[in-house]
């Protein structure tokens, strides 16, 4: 069974760093797209990060240039570096794992329908 388990949210000062780790079990984690995804109170779900089976990188306007996608796959863990963080950042962020083989173009990798496994989520406090 596929498990996705998040951590390294927390509170954090805007101009701050964070790095959010998930961690993958119950598949061959180099078979499967991920990505990052986060949900703000009141807001919908808006991806942020993904990282197809080939290695390639989508990330969205808003984070580009301050968030890097990265895997561990030695370690079956992904991460989420984020930097110079704003305010707006603030949400729960969710890993989440494509079915087993599929590669996501670009706006699939960014939109919550191409994925099939998800994790419990980790929240992130940006204070201004």
């Amino acid at each position: 069974q596929v498990q996705l388990v998040e951590s390294g949210g927390g509170s954090v000062q805007a101009g701050g760093s964070l790095r959010l780790s998930c961690a993958a079990s119950g598949y061959t984690y180099s078979s499967y797209s991920m990505g990052w995804f986060r949900q703000a109170r009141g807001k919908e779900y808006e991806g942020v990060a993904a990282i197809d089976i080939d290695g390639s990188t989508n990330y969205a306007d808003s984070v580009k240039g301050r968030f890097t996608i990265s895997q561990d796959k030695a370690k079956n863990t992904l991460y989420l570096q984020m930097n110079s963080l704003k305010f707006e950042d603030t949400a729960m962020y969710y890993c989440a794992a494509a079915s087993p083989g599929r590669s996501l173009t670009a706006i699939q990798a960014l939109g919550v329908e191409g994925y099939r496994y998800w994790g419990q989520g980790t929240r992130v406090t940006v204070s201004s």
